[in-house]
């Protein structure tokens, strides 16, 4: 009973910020839009309204771990997927970045107007159209000093593995010279397991780990260039669950040469 209370509150909350940190987001936008070309500010809003309502659900206890020593130098960030809890915890950190994100994200009222507003980037999965208008985009976010953020696993991994990297985020990353900055996630799958919008109950942490550069890389690169962000972002995780007490599976070999 405290459990579906918890929870009824949860989406109460969340509802309530969205629905009223939508105008907020609006007004930011008008009177930013025609100087901020790279929608900073807006989307700096939208994160903190993300944030509010995670603050305000009561039972996720979510802490970041890192900074930059100059949040408009661009990265192309990546980080594992445990679950859709993982926006929230990653938005906490103080800077703004630009999600790649599927289209039916922008479908949803309010959050989709939000999105739209921050200049996040919408990818409709296995058209061949979209996915180049996508990395046009995200290429414009980063000539404009915004960090692009990806999960380059492409989807929820079902289990405690990570799935293998797509080309993708790397790719980009070489072509447009910006460095790839690897974040750590744990415990997000307790917080919203996939298959289920439930809240539970749940600690979780996401730490910045070190930049890595693309600089002299070519596209014959890639592969290495993926290995070296799994490995660097398998190990912080797997730090960070055990600081949560959070069981692990032994790592196991991942074929990680996946097309985007």
């Amino acid at each position: 009973m405290i459990g579906t209370l918890l929870n009824w509150w949860a989406w109460t909350a969340t509802v309530m910020v969205v629905m009223l940190g939508t105008p907020v987001v609006g007004v930011v936008f008008l009177f930013t839009a025609p100087f901020d070309k790279g929608r900073y500010a807006a989307g700096r809003m939208f994160r903190i309204v993300g944030v509010t309502a995670m603050r305000l659900n009561g039972l996720w206890t979510f802490r970041v771990r890192g900074s930059l020593a100059d949040p408009r130098r661009p990265y192309v960030v990546v980080a594992n997927h445990e679950s859709y809890a993982d926006v929230f915890l990653i938005s906490c950190f103080p800077w703004e970045m630009k999600w790649l994100s599927k289209d039916t994200m922008f479908k949803i009222p309010c959050m989709g107007w939000m999105m739209q507003m921050a200049g996040d980037i919408k990818l409709v999965r296995g058209n061949r159209d979209s996915t180049l208008d996508a990395v046009a985009q995200c290429r414009d976010r980063l000539a404009k000093q915004v960090s692009v953020m990806i999960f380059p696993e492409g989807t929820r991994s079902k289990t405690q593995e990570m799935l293998p990297f797509k080309d993708g985020a790397f790719r980009l990353a070489i072509e447009s010279g910006a460095p790839i900055l690897p974040i750590a996630v744990a415990g997000t799958r307790n917080a919203m397991a996939k298959g289920t919008f439930r809240f539970l109950r749940a600690r979780a942490l996401a730490q910045v780990l070190e930049p890595i550069t693309t600089a002299g890389m070519t596209l014959e690169d890639i592969p290495r260039l993926k290995a070296i962000a799994r490995e660097r972002i398998d190990d912080g995780r797997r730090a960070l669950a055990s600081e949560l007490g959070i069981p692990m599976s032994p790592r196991t070999a991942t074929a990680d040469a996946q097309p985007a």
